[in-house]
């Protein structure tokens, strides 16, 4: 290269840089990468009039007794591998005895109904007074939060009033000693926004929690919530566009996650209740676009639940343990690794379905990285994108014990390691 020449492309590459850093700065903002925390593979939604200190432990027992009179669980879950007869049940029974609930919503929304404000606001002081109990005896999920009414018109005076009284009772009864550094509230709590319709809306949410945090001395967007998308109006606003990248983009950071409602929205788009579902094609396709607009955002996604309980006799739970698992399955596949669970009797399946997603392909994905890192000829060529996806699917079962740093070990076949701290950082380029 030419001292002109030099000069042309040192000039050249100033004026890109003019050009394009802001563009680099609003990207690198908006699109910050997957997120760096641990994602629940469910949500359990519990109504706020029935939410007490021991609701895990009771989640825990109803589970265990359902898979002791109906399982083993083997044989209704989907496989794609063969491991020993027996060797999921065990470890579904392990996880339920370990952690029942990953995720639980206290609900004062559709779970609960509408009641008179003094009946809400009793059960609003209890539910947070138990909560209060759980975060002293050290049994609070993983994550944990509370689901108000939405901020429409007619139910957002009770919504902020049912958030505004639980926060309040909370940190007054909390005990500092035990809860998260310099607040009352646990790690993971959250706050689910149902039925959003509009950007207005998220940032009033917003406007909400900054508010909410001034009042009760938090720190800066320690209060974080879920947007619902429950409504044909979030996936296709009357302008043809999408609000879901706009809600994200409004939360001002604080959208830790992307919730799909199954029912609320078929029933908004005309499916008849017979075939209201989580793999219907309207809901593959509102789901599908959650998925784009989430995308590089580092928002979590989750899908929605199934109304078909594995309750009754034998043949019925089965029944119903083969769709909840199928339905599992299915949205594992498809990039949603989170859903909605409604009664103790879908534990098994969610575990069972969930280990068997993750333990199906680890070797494939532990052998594919292995030819990745070493660079070596193989069947498949990755590319770094790919290398990142097998990394988080790896790290994504680690978290919910589907899988162990052991299990990964066992079947590497050269010195380099593969554990948690390699494939975070694979998984995080």
């Amino acid at each position: 290269m030419t001292p002109e020449t030099s000069e042309v492309t040192a000039d050249l590459m100033r004026r890109l840089d003019d050009l394009l850093s802001a563009d680099d700065h609003e990207r690198d903002t908006r699109y910050p990468g997957p997120m760096r925390s641990r994602q629940p593979v469910h949500t359990v939604y519990v109504p706020g009039d029935r939410y007490h200190a021991a609701t895990v432990a009771e989640w825990r027992s109803a589970a265990l007794e359902c898979l002791d009179e109906y399982g083993p669980i083997d044989a209704h879950v989907p496989r794609r591998s063969q491991l020993p007869a027996g060797d999921l049940d065990a470890k579904v029974r392990a996880k339920l005895s370990r952690e029942p609930i990953e995720d639980l919503r206290i609900d004062f929304e559709d779970g609960y109904g509408n009641r008179a404000d003094s009946e809400e606001d009793e059960h609003v002081v209890a539910a947070a007074i138990s909560l209060s109990d759980s975060i002293a005896e050290g049994t609070v999920p993983v994550a944990i939060g509370l689901r108000v009414k939405s901020l429409e018109g007619p139910t957002r005076r009770r919504a902020v009033r049912t958030l505004q009284l639980f926060l309040s009772t909370l940190l007054t009864a909390a005990d500092p000693a035990v809860a998260s550094p310099g607040d009352g509230l646990p790690d993971g709590f959250r706050i689910t926004l149902p039925k959003a319709t509009s950007v207005a809306q998220v940032v009033a949410m917003t406007q909400i929690c900054a508010q909410l945090e001034v009042d009760h001395r938090l720190r800066q967007r320690r209060l974080r919530f879920e947007i619902q998308v429950e409504t044909p109006q979030a996936i296709l606003s009357s302008d043809g566009t999408t609000l879901l990248s706009r809600m994200i983009q409004a939360s001002d950071g604080r959208c830790i996650g992307l919730h799909y409602g199954t029912y609320d929205y078929s029933a908004s788009v005309g499916i008849a209740a017979a075939f209201q579902s989580m793999d219907h094609p309207a809901a593959d396709y509102a789901k599908a676009v959650m998925q784009v607009a989430a995308a590089g955002t580092g928002v979590p996604l989750s899908d929605g639940s199934t109304n078909i309980l594995p309750i009754g006799e034998a043949a019925d739970v089965h029944a119903g343990w083969q769709l909840h698992a199928r339905l599992v399955r299915r949205s594992l596949e498809r990039g949603f690794y989170q859903g909605w669970d409604l009664h103790p009797a879908q534990l098994p399946t969610r575990f069972a379905a969930t280990f068997a997603f993750y333990r199906d392909s680890m070797p494939a994905a532990v052998a594919r990285l292995q030819r990745y890192r070493s660079r070596s000829a193989g069947g498949i060529i990755d590319e770094p994108a790919t290398a990142q996806a097998l990394a988080g699917y790896l790290c994504r079962g680690l978290d919910c014990a589907a899988i162990s740093e052991d299990d990964i070990a066992a079947l590497l076949e050269e010195t380099a390691p593969l554990d948690r701290s390699v494939l975070e950082g694979l998984a995080r380029r």
